[in-house]
This record gives C-alpha cells, sequence and structure tokens, in this order.
C-alpha cells in the first residue's frame, strides 16, 4: 500500500460512503473523457530546475484577493458534505483553518453559514446563478452577514450536463439524499431533483457588476478555459478568473485545465489573479501550477474523500500531505518562495508545439 494518504482516500471513501453518494462525486460527464484527462494532463508537464540558490527558507505563503494565506491552495466547493461526515462543511472549515487556506462553499451546503464562519475559517461563497436574481439575494445578504470573504459565480453551467447511469444500476443520489445534506442557506431547501436545479442560461457581464454591488465583496468567475473569456472577466470587474472545467462534469472533451493556465495568465497580466482546479493531487502539481502563472490552485475529491475517510482530521491530513510536497518540490527546483517559480516548467512530454500553438491562436 502506498505511504501517500491521498493515494488511498478514495478506495476509504468507496467503503465509507452510501454507494449513491460515492458514484455521484467521482463520476464525470458523458464518457467521462474530460474527468479522466485531467490528473494525467498534471502529469505530463515536466519541471526545469534551478540551481544554485539557496533554499534553506521555503516560502509558500500566498495573498489571495489581499488575504494572506500559509499555502497557494484552496478547497473547492462541494455539496453533499454532510454525507461524507455529520459535521460536513463544518469539519472542512476546521480543517481550512488548521492549513491555513481557503475554504469555498457550495451555495448548496448542508452546514449554516453562521456554523462555517464560527469556525474561523476564511471561506468563500460559490453561487449558481438562478434564472430570478432576486431569488439568489436572501442567499447573498446571509452570506455577507455571516462573512463570506468573496463571491465565486460558477460560469460553466447553464445546464447540469448529462451524467450516464452506472452499469450497475441502483438509485441516483437525490433518491437517496436526507434533506439535511443540501440546501441549508436557502429560504427552502433546493434540493437535488433536476428539475430543482434550474441555472441562469443568459450570464453576461452585467452580472459580475451586479454581484459587486449587492454584496461589496470580490467576485471570482469560476469555469474558464479561454483566454478571451479571461480578458472580459477581467474588464468586468471580476478579482480573479478561475481556470476549471467543473472537474469534468459539464461538457466533456473540454481541454484539460492544466493546459490552459498559462494562455489565461498570459491573457490577463497582472491585472486580475488566476486560480485553477482539477486534477491537482499533490504539491508538486501546485507548484507546476503556480510556474504557469495561477495564483492558487484548489482541489475538491480528493478533500471529500478525506472527510469521509477521516473527517476533519483526515482533510488536515491531506492539506498538510500537499503542503509538505509543496516545500520539497521547491526546494528541489531551486524555488526559495513562489515568486522564483515563473519559468520552471518546461513543455510537457506529450502535448506538441504545433498544438500549443493552434490553441494559443483560438483563445485557448
Amino acid at each position: 500500500m502506498t505511504a501517500r494518504w491521498l493515494d488511498q482516500v478514495e478506495s476509504l471513501a468507496r467503503d465509507a460512503l452510501p454507494e449513491p453518494v460515492f458514484r455521484y462525486v467521482v463520476e464525470g460527464a458523458r464518457d467521462e473523457v474530460t474527468a479522466g484527462e485531467a490528473t494525467d494532463a498534471w502529469r505530463s508537464l515536466r519541471v526545469a530546475p534551478r540551481v544554485l540558490h539557496d533554499v534553506r527558507q521555503v516560502d509558500t505563503a500566498a495573498s489571495l484577493l489581499g488575504a494572506g494565506f500559509r499555502l497557494p491552495l484552496g478547497i473547492a466547493p462541494m455539496t453533499l458534505q454532510r454525507a461524507a461526515d455529520p459535521d460536513g462543511e463544518v469539519a472542512m472549515a476546521r480543517a481550512a483553518t488548521a492549513a491555513g487556506v481557503p475554504l469555498v462553499v457550495s451555495s448548496n451546503a448542508g452546514s449554516t453559514f453562521a456554523e462555517i464562519a464560527a469556525t474561523g475559517a476564511t471561506w468563500w461563497l460559490q453561487l449558481y446563478m438562478p434564472p430570478d436574481r432576486g431569488r439568489a439575494e436572501p442567499l447573498l445578504g446571509r452570506a455577507v452577514a455571516a462573512g463570506a470573504s468573496a463571491i465565486v459565480l460558477t460560469a460553466d453551467t447553464p445546464v447540469v450536463g448529462t451524467r450516464y447511469p452506472s452499469p450497475e444500476g441502483g438509485p441516483r443520489v437525490w433518491e437517496i439524499a436526507e434533506p439535511s445534506w443540501s440546501g441549508a442557506n436557502w429560504a427552502g431547501s433546493l434540493g437535488l431533483e433536476p428539475s430543482d436545479r434550474s441555472k441562469a442560461m443568459d450570464l453576461g457581464p452585467q452580472d459580475l457588476r451586479w454581484l459587486g454591488a449587492v454584496t461589496g465583496l470580490p467576485v471570482v468567475v469560476k469555469g474558464v478555459l479561454r483566454a478571451d473569456d479571461a480578458q472580459r472577466c477581467a474588464a468586468s470587474g471580476a478579482r480573479a478568473v478561475w481556470v476549471s472545467n467543473h472537474g469534468g462534469r459539464q461538457l466533456d472533451r473540454t481541454v484539460a485545465t492544466a493546459l490552459c493556465v498559462r494562455a489565461v495568465r498570459e491573457a490577463v497580466g497582472d491585472a486580475v489573479q488566476v486560480y485553477v482546479d482539477g486534477g491537482v493531487r499533490s504539491g508538486l502539481d501546485v507548484l507546476l501550477a503556480v510556474a504557469l502563472g495561477a495564483d492558487a490552485a484548489f482541489v475538491g475529491r480528493p478533500l471529500f474523500h478525506a472527510l469521509a475517510a477521516g473527517g476533519d482530521d483526515g482533510v488536515t491530513r491531506a492539506l498538510a500531505e500537499i503542503g509538505s510536497e509543496l516545500v520539497e518540490s521547491m526546494r528541489l527546483s531551486g524555488c526559495a518562495d513562489l515568486g522564483s517559480a515563473a519559468g520552471i516548467a518546461s513543455p510537457d512530454r506529450g502535448f506538441g508545439t504545433r498544438e500549443r500553438s493552434d490553441l494559443r491562436e483560438r483563445g485557448l
């Protein structure tokens, strides 16, 4: 058995979770091509280490949206956390506080904002914009009142992407879900039925300005893969763009996020911050994300599995493992701080110069 805790948590979570919940968390859209490529895309990248640099002291500190954190790392938004652990998002928030990283809270969380805030965690609210913007205002108001530090608008979900049933059959998650697992911060639970999950199909730059005006908080746009879209977000008031393909759960066969970070950073320059998720599984992946231009990498599924496997202690252990790997990777790469990581990411092994140039020309 591997010594890495993160390599064990999926198997442990499979044993601990109701089968429909485990399936819901790991599944991708349609043929799961994108979901299957995410981790391999990071592993295909290579490092060109620096030498003759003093790495006795390594600084992993990151500033995200004006707040300081111990690591350039965050916890991505995920629903159903109370299916993994009775304390759900509260347990995840305790782990985030212990690790010194931000927590992004799903708008469909099963724990109240007040409960999450009581842990002392720095947390941001993830939002699926409903067709009626007014319906989001009470939720946004509760988040602001409870101390949310930012709003993360998920922009890649005008409709929920198709996910095929398991070949083994069995119930879907919404057929076995308990009411307490989701919807704790809405006036009434949205539930998990597909008919209850309608999203705005007319999102535009005006929504970024509206969110900023209604909440007074910085707005992050999640689901950006294209350079031109990143520029539009920056021009419309976003404080950060989040490179994400929704964990391969929306449109299948979208490009891997590891292949998009550099072009997005080049497009926005220093105007806004850049975040990335999708397949990040190690401290070396985090270093590569920073080397490509990201200010932080976010992790989702593995931390859900760690929560199911070991509660907040399990998540704390997973985050500590990533942090330790980051420090070792920085030392071996000749990087005493995150700023010196720029330029150490070498072109990947399996994605040729012609293909990368073609993606840049198409704005990807």
